[in-house]
């Protein structure tokens, strides 16, 4: 609803969550993410103001129409992300930017992990400021085209030879400039060590991404127990794939699937059967992520499913304040009790 309201200004709000049934308010509570992250942002970087319902009645305005401000603590940035455990939000003050009027999707097929992690960091880095940089495994490819009766016009020997995929997206307000960042995007995709480069037709692209999107629903739909949303230094991304590789093959099991490659974001399914054993997985691969500079959830939340690893891993200091910041909001717990802390 808000992205129609906006497209008739001419206008758009960048967040485009998978979970398209959300409200703002839920979005802003998780602090949402999605793919377009990588030139955008996540939900955080777009409120610009909040109106809140403290779990004491008080009602509060944070921020506003502007866009800078040094007074004070910024509540409206604490507010955002406590999923739902210090206020109820019931307005929001949003930044908004100019719809590109073109688009280019590209698809390039790597022949190794480590060419498509490598590859994303000189990517970022070009200038060409891709809105979307996704990386998709060779399984969850086939599983989001064939489930969608998607036909990328990738021939069936790229399709075996390829361990993974990059899918870049171009946006801008001008035909000609869109094109020639598609051509320097394809030449520097070879020079990165992929298989080829496929600009899709304007159709199919954003069948791709939508497709890309149920990706996590048809991982659950499959049976995968776990999928989780570690985020690490885009310059980390090699060693960490790397790494999971290794916990892999260690606890007999498959972690692959797709991610916000350009922002450092993987999504990983666990495989595992037994509870304790993908526990015991799911907790060397968190840690994994935090030594090297990351934290164990990027855009899905800690909620309740999360929290005995985050209460295990983060720094103990850090988590008394956030209790200590929670009661100061809700001193009586009825905000989302249980969830996060």
């Amino acid at each position: 609803r808000l992205d129609g309201a906006t497209a008739a200004e001419g206008l758009v709000y960048p967040v485009y969550p998978g979970e398209c049934s959300a409200s703002i308010g839920g979005n802003i509570a998780t602090n949402a993410g999605g793919m377009r992250a990588v030139k955008y942002g996540v939900t955080r970087h777009q409120v610009l103001g909040l109106e809140a319902v403290l779990p004491t009645g008080e009602v509060i305005r944070t921020g506003g129409k502007y866009v800078k401000t040094s007074t004070g603590y910024d509540l409206t940035q604490l507010i955002t992300g406590s999923e739902g455990t210090l206020a109820l939000v019931t307005e929001a003050t949003l930044r908004l930017y100019p719809r590109p009027a073109h688009t280019s999707t590209v698809v390039a097929p790597f022949r190794t992990l480590e060419a498509i992690t490598a590859a994303v960091p000189p990517i970022v880095a070009s200038g060409i400021e891709p809105v979307i940089l996704e990386y998709i495994d060779r399984g969850t490819m086939r599983g989001i085209t064939t489930a969608a009766g998607l036909d990328l016009g990738i021939p069936a020997d790229v399709q075996a030879d390829a361990v993974a995929y990059l899918v870049v997206v171009l946006e801008g307000a001008h035909a000609d400039r869109v094109e020639a960042d598609t051509e320097t995007l394809g030449v520097m995709l070879f020079d990165l060590g992929a298989v080829d480069a496929y600009v899709l037709p304007t159709q199919v692209g954003p069948r791709l991404l939508e497709a890309r999107e149920r990706a996590f629903w048809g991982a659950k739909a499959a049976g995968v127990p776990d999928i989780v949303d570690i985020v690490v230094p885009r310059a980390a991304v090699p060693a960490f794939m790397a790494g999971v590789a290794r916990l892999a093959a260690r606890h007999g099991t498959r972690m692959g699937g797709c991610g916000h490659a350009g922002d450092g974001n993987i999504h990983l399914g666990v495989g595992l059967a037994d509870a304790t054993a993908r526990k015991a997985a799911m907790l060397e691969v968190f840690r994994l992520g935090l030594d090297l500079g990351g934290t164990i959830s990027a855009e899905h939340g800690i909620g309740t499913e999360k929290r005995p690893y985050f209460l295990e891993l983060e720094d103990p200091v850090k988590v008394d304040l956030m209790r200590r910041i929670k009661a100061a909001f809700d001193p009586h717990g009825i905000l989302n009790p249980g969830t996060l802390l």
